[in-house]
């Protein structure tokens, strides 16, 4: 029989005495159930091997054991009485028995019919202690292991955490480190497990050097790779240590990097790590073999389908022959043409790219042989993850169903939809077997997140001055995904009042419901009218595909409206006073953005519009457009171009209310205070507000150098644009004007200044995501004004996000 080592010191490094039963097993398993051999002088001749013994099981009898019943003991037995038995199944019920992992020793024998089991039940862990460790934490060291208190002990699992720990140092930089496990014995079979642990010392980078690069300098290259030479104030990074594992990520960096650029034969020839003399430090040199530049040859798609047409489908690449190569374009031309198939009814296609380079022409060839594949179904839809969240909220997100087709494409956008309700911390989508070859599973995994938000806040800003923000807000209420909003904002220029509730599957169908109920007050020193508004809201809104939305609103407000003194208001006959105003509207919008909250490529076009004049006392015709771009070339360098437009256009001889008109500037238009560019009275420097507008602006994301968990994002932007036209009636002198002789009737007010000119302004903007909420800093400087503009060169402004 067969039996490992076991255990009797009290306290002692990780060590393995071997057991006399052990010895006796390694010569046979039938030796320990035999007669010790005859002398070898009394038995000249060579006897045969004797038989194996069998017995039939009458009884089993079991011994030594404490906290498992012998009931139990038996029931993990291969064997079971009333069956005969030989030495094989004795051996192979020993090995059953030390594959429970319960017991460090076993021993069976059989007395007559007989069979005696004799065990030595495993310890239980009574706790798990790390000693020594300083640069990794308990908790951290705790997560790593898979050993835990009232875990049965074994040697196996003690010695592959302690190899775990070992590894979780060495990507730490600490490649020294050393563990070492011991036990302490305690009463009823149970022991306290101690790790010792040697840190070391930590191993940081001297240098990163490149050998053979002639194309792009060392600093160029020390930019692409992740490993980063260690500097005393690089305190916050992780990655100016040595890793082999962030070596070979390296390596592919640089590959990628090459292969983008023309160089279709790149090939990092070495990646040497040499410890520095003193031993604290690495230096690490990638000798590196450029090769030459390549161009795209003959570009070619071919295809066994014949309702696939490979030209037609050719057409759909980004790719053109004699354009520098770059390997990130045959990846972009799988997709796209995995999508163009889509298209056409081909959800199940295989693109596999060949490349073939030429050195002689320096061309690289690519064929894409495009397949249709094997058709799969969904079996089954699996939400994981979600405590909180009913199942049906993330399912209404997902674009595919039990029993459709697989579609890559679909599934990959059902999971940017999942992410986007904002419900989740992370969202995984995972596909496993399914019932049949051609069935598969989804597993959406998915890590709930606080939707919750209850703030208090103070806040300063370079306009508002003092703000004081009380709310409530509920993303997922019920976690039925519905949205409940109660918010108090008072600040020296507004205040708000508002309440607001979305339901966003109305009556169960895939549309978007809410009300809202709102007061609020402003009092604008700049343009020098205040207003007090209350009101209340409708919304709905559908998907009228999976990339476009329409909304539809009503909204009725009643205004109060006064100018800063009362000559100036009857002047403006038609700007201010008091008045209802009845409202419907509708939002358009399309969105291909690849991510809609940190959108890095694609595009997004809003269109808006808002009729008033179904009762109340205004009419007109609200109308704005506004679309967006974006391309990435890095995760921290996002090219974003931005236009909106708006007019406002009033019905049946109305003039248009000072506070529906269109006010720009602050963070609608940075370099320029708010209401800083449009129609003015010079007089008194009051804004007038404009029925017209247009402005652009061009943003480029530029790294920053600090770690990304500060939440630091720095931009250049340029934004220029023109906001003006207002009623003529409000340029020329009114009879009201001329009764107290300011002016002539009828003559043309010189002090209305309207010019429909370009502005333009040019700076860096700093967005901050603080534990206080979402902080802006704008660095402008004009590049182009009218002399009654008024500007500002810095603004800072906090909000908070709902």
């Amino acid at each position: 029989m067969n039996s490992p080592a076991s255990t009797t010191s009290k306290i002692r490094p990780w060590t393995a005495s071997v057991s006399l039963l052990a010895l006796l097993a390694a010569t046979g398993p039938a030796l320990a159930q035999q007669a010790p051999a005859a002398d070898a002088a009394q038995a000249p001749a060579p006897q045969a091997a004797p038989a194996p013994q069998v017995a039939v099981i009458g009884r089993i009898k079991v011994e030594g054991n404490e906290r498992i019943d012998a009931a139990t003991v038996i029931s993990y037995l291969p064997v079971q009485v009333g069956q005969t038995v030989n030495d094989l199944l004795i051996d192979q019920s020993v090995k059953t028995l030390y594959r429970t992992e319960l017991f460090s020793d076993v021993q069976i024998v059989m007395n007559g019919n007989e069979m005696v089991i004799s065990v030595v039940e495993a310890p239980i862990i009574n706790q798990v202690v790390f000693e020594g460790n300083s640069a990794l934490s308990k908790d951290k060291l705790r997560d790593e292991v898979t050993i835990r208190p009232r875990g049965v002990f074994t040697k196996a699992k003690v010695q592959a955490d302690v190899q775990r720990i070992i590894e979780l140092y060495r990507r730490s930089g600490r490649i020294s480190a050393t563990v070492t496990p011991k036990i302490v014995e305690l009463p009823q079979k149970r022991v306290d497990l101690i790790f010792e642990i040697d840190e070391g010392v930590k191993t940081g980078v001297e240098n990163v050097n490149f050998v053979g690069n002639k194309a792009f300098s060392d600093n160029e290259l020390a930019g692409v790779v992740v490993t980063k030479k260690s500097l005393w104030w690089k305190f916050f990074s992780s990655n100016d240590n040595y890793d082999p594992d962030r070596m070979d990520y390296d390596r592919e960096q640089l590959k990628k990097f090459y292969t983008n650029r023309g160089y279709y034969d790149f090939r990092v020839v070495s990646a040497v790590a040499e410890l520095t003399p003193d031993r604290k430090d690495f230096v690490i040199t990638y000798t590196l073999d450029e090769g030459q530049k390549y161009n795209f040859g003959r570009v070619v798609v071919k295809t066994e389908n014949e309702k696939l047409n490979g030209e037609n489908l050719q057409r759909m690449l980004p790719i053109q022959p004699g354009q520098l190569y770059e390997s990130d374009l045959i990846e972009k031309s799988v997709d796209a043409l995995t999508y163009a198939a889509g298209q056409a009814g081909f959800a199940f296609v295989d693109v596999r790219p060949r490349d073939e380079g030429n050195p002689e022409t320096k061309t690289v060839d690519v064929t894409f042989n495009v397949r249709e594949g094997a058709r799969v179904y969904i079996d089954k839809i699996d939400i994981v993850g979600n405590a909180r969240t009913l199942d049906r909220v993330v399912r209404r997100e997902m674009l595919v169903s039990e029993g459709d087709a697989y579609n890559k494409a679909l599934i990959e956008r059902s999971k940017m939809f999942v992410n986007a309700l904002g419900f989740f911390k992370d969202v995984d989508i995972k596909e496993t077997p399914g019932s049949a070859p051609d069935r598969t599973n989804i597993q959406v995994q998915v890590t709930e997140q606080p939707t919750g938000e209850l703030s208090f806040g103070a806040g300063f800003s370079s306009y508002e001055k003092f703000i004081l923000d009380v709310g409530i807000t509920e993303r997922n209420f019920r976690g039925r995904g519905q949205n409940v909003r109660a918010r108090v904002s008072l600040g020296s220029i507004q205040k708000n009042i508002d309440l607001s509730f979305t339901e966003p599957r109305f009556m169960g169908r895939d549309v978007s419901a809410g009300v809202d109920l709102f007061s609020s007050s402003y009092n604008y020193s700049g343009v020098s009218y205040s207003s007090k508004t209350t009101g209340a809201g409708l919304r709905l809104g559908y998907s009228l595909n999976g990339y476009s939305i329409l909304r539809l609103r009503y909204n009725l407000r009643s205004d109060e409206l006064r100018y800063s003194g009362s000559s100036e208001c009857d002047a403006l006959q038609y700007s201010c006073g008091n008045g209802v105003t009845s409202s419907v509207g509708y939002t358009l919008s399309f969105d291909r953005r690849n991510d809609y909250v940190l959108a890095t490529r694609g595009w997004q076009a809003i269109l808006r519009q808002d009729f008033a004049g179904l009762g109340g006392d205004t009419r007109y015709v609200r109308s704005e457009l506004e679309g967006h771009w974006y391309h990435g070339f890095r995760k921290d360098m996002v090219l974003h171009l931005q236009g909106i437009a708006g007019n406002i256009t009033p019905v049946g001889g109305d003039a248009v209310r000072i506070n529906d008109r269109f006010f720009k500037g602050g963070t609608t238009f940075r370099g320029f205070e708010n209401a800083g560019i449009g129609p003015r009275d010079s007089n008194t420097t009051y804004a007038l507000g404009g029925e017209t507008y247009a402005i652009g602006t061009v943003e480029m994301g530029i790294p920053n150098g600090l770690p990304e968990q500060y939440g630091l994002k720095t931009a250049l932007f340029v934004d220029f644009g023109t906001l003006g036209g207002i009623d003529d009636r409000l340029k020329y002198c009114s009879a009201a004007q001329a009764a107290v002789g300011s002016c002539a009737a009828g003559s043309r007010l010189s002090y209305i200044q309207d010019e429909m000119s370009l502005r333009a302004s040019a700076g860096v903007t700093i967005r901050w995501k603080s534990p206080m909420g979402p902080i802006q800093f704008d660095i402008s400087q004009i590049l182009s004004r009218e002399d009654y503009d008024k500007t500002e060169t810095f603004r800072f402004s906090q909000s908070t996000q709902f």
